[in-house]
């Protein structure tokens, strides 16, 4: 995503702008300014040029920013602690952490679109230690069946009976890998699991242990020997998350912290700390729910997905899932951020993530280079962001 111009300033001795508070001091998923910076006189989106925003200018008369909330304090220290210990073993990424805690606290699913050798399964096992939760790790392959997903029944000698054995989505994190190199049947068995949590077999229903992950990649540089995923899976992923190299001092302390042959399990038991359990995570994902959403900006996330629909660059817009998965997030970065409500800084803070899977471009933007995220923050710049 390319980078948002800051406001040209004109007038002799500019102040510096207000930096727009950080949860934990680290940017947002839309990490190339889609909140923009608060100005004293900037919108609830910030600025993106003279005269526009990401989601237009509040206007000096604003509301202020109130305080945190005690009841969601909890959720905020809570998501500080895990973003602590898991930057203990894993290293920047600062887009995918927060993608991936914003979607398990509000109930989604990740589909990662980077390069191999970016430490996408130690952020997985990472994960998993830092919560209290079992992870797992299925690549996706060419001949890889449902059943080799989901498991199977197998017979039990002794017993003379069918015995059902758990397949690895029985887990709580699932690292999909290379999840295009499978064909569509073996992308159909994931579809149930994500929606329902449960796996069917023999008309036999096994319920999948909450809470549950999916994070699932995609090569975007290798296209021989994949298949797409269908439109019905991609919009089953809450966020597609863009995972790009590291910064030159980032790699530097990647190549310091990871070149010494250690064992990564000892690694994990001795130098990071476990800070809540499955429980706690399911009671805080029912909390996040609670958090307060006005009318207004539930209008606001409505003309966002419904004007993709009719926009021009656009040959399908983004379905209602995609305005349940806006509402949800923006629920739980507002808990992140300690606040009982949502503002619409955490509606245009997740606004890309949660749309560039689910529109597509028509044949004419395509040939003329245009990208989706482009085309979906100029889309958000064109709607008014709402003032109470």
């Amino acid at each position: 995503m390319s980078s948002v111009p800051p406001e040209n300033q004109n007038t002799p001795n500019p102040q510096p702008p207000e930096q727009k508070p950080s949860r934990t001091g680290k940017p947002p998923i839309a990490d190339q300014g889609a909140a923009g910076q608060m100005g004293a006189n900037q919108g609830v989106a910030g600025q993106m040029g003279a005269n526009q925003g990401v989601a237009g200018q509040m206007g000096a008369n604003q509301t202020p920013t109130r305080a945190a909330s005690p009841k969601f304090i909890p959720v905020q220290k809570l998501y500080e602690r895990i973003s602590n210990e898991i930057s203990k073993l894993f290293v920047g990424q600062d887009e995918l952490v927060l993608g991936s805690l914003t979607a398990l606290f509000a109930g989604g699913h990740v589909l990662i679109e980077s390069v191999p050798g970016l430490g996408k399964t130690l952020f997985v096992r990472t994960l998993g230690r830092v919560l209290g939760c079992e992870c797992g790790r299925i690549q996706f392959t060419a001949d890889l069946m449902p059943s080799d997903i989901t498991g199977a029944p197998v017979y039990d000698m002794q017993r003379s009976e069918f015995r059902f054995r758990p397949g690895p989505v029985f887990t709580q994190f699932l690292l999909a890998d290379e999840i295009n190199r499978s064909p569509a049947k073996t992308h159909a068995a994931l579809l149930e699991i994500m929606q329902e949590y449960r796996v069917t077999i023999d008309g036999t229903s096994h319920q999948i242990p909450k809470p549950f992950l999916v994070l699932a990649t995609q090569n975007p540089l290798e296209s021989e020997g994949t298949y797409n995923l269908p439109e019905a899976q991609l919009d089953r992923f809450m966020f597609k998350l863009r995972v790009d190299y590291p910064s030159a001092e980032q790699e530097a302390e990647i190549l310091k912290m990871h070149s010494q042959q250690i064992d990564l399990n000892q690694r994990l038991k001795d130098e990071v700390s476990t800070v809540t359990s499955p429980e706690e995570l399911i009671e805080i994902m029912k909390l996040c729910g609670t958090v307060r959403v006005e009318d207004s900006l539930v209008d606001y996330i409505n003309q966002i997905v419904r004007n993709s629909r009719n926009w021009p660059a656009f040959h399908i817009g983004a379905s209602p899932r995609a305005g349940l998965a806006l509402m949800q997030s923006a629920r739980t970065l507002a808990a992140f951020s300690g606040r009982d409500y949502a503002i619409p800084d955490d509606v245009v803070d997740i606004a890309i993530p949660a749309l560039r899977h689910r529109v597509q471009l028509t044949a004419e933007a395509e040939i003329e280079g245009r990208t989706s995220d482009e085309e979906l923050t100029a889309l958000i710049q064109g709607i008014e962001v709402p003032r109470d």
